[in-house]
């Protein structure tokens, strides 16, 4: 992300230890970043989204992976029945059929945090589901380029 033309950048040091600005350029190199300021405003904004996803009310947006066991059949019916039940939470679905037994589901959803929270555990927890995965990020409004 780049700043804004109508935003400035605030300068300010860190003090690191020298094992610790040796990892934090080699990370800045495979990763392909210009400069060290560039990574460490990348690595505060991630830490921004975390700590904001704690707040049950704070807005976010992510995605929930499953995959599941396509043959059990009343886990067909659920998660169906939960999707729909959350349309107001689910902005888009991805079905894949990953071999004959096993499918992958990935579901883009935005809310607030504690309603996708309890939506993921639901679909998460279901009988069938051999794997799932909740993963948050922001909208994007609440933070700064």
């Amino acid at each position: 992300m780049r700043n804004t033309p109508a935003e400035t950048a605030t300068r300010f040091s860190v003090s690191l230890p020298a094992s610790l600005a040796r990892a934090l350029d080699q990370m800045k190199r495979e990763k392909g970043y210009d400069n060290r300021s560039l990574a460490i405003a990348d690595m505060v904004r991630a830490h921004l989204v975390e700590h904001r996803q704690q707040k049950s009310d704070a807005e976010i947006a992510g995605s929930i992976t499953l995959v599941y066991d396509h043959h059990r059949h009343h886990l067909l019916d659920l998660l169906t029945d939960l999707q729909h039940d959350h349309m107001d939470k689910i902005i888009a679905t991805l079905h894949a059929h990953l071999d004959h037994d096993n499918c992958l589901e990935i579901l883009a959803v935005r809310g607030r945090a504690d309603g996708i929270k309890r939506l993921a555990d639901e679909m998460i927890g279901a009988k069938g589901v051999k794997h799932g995965k909740l993963t948050i990020t922001s909208t994007g409004r609440d933070l700064p380029a």
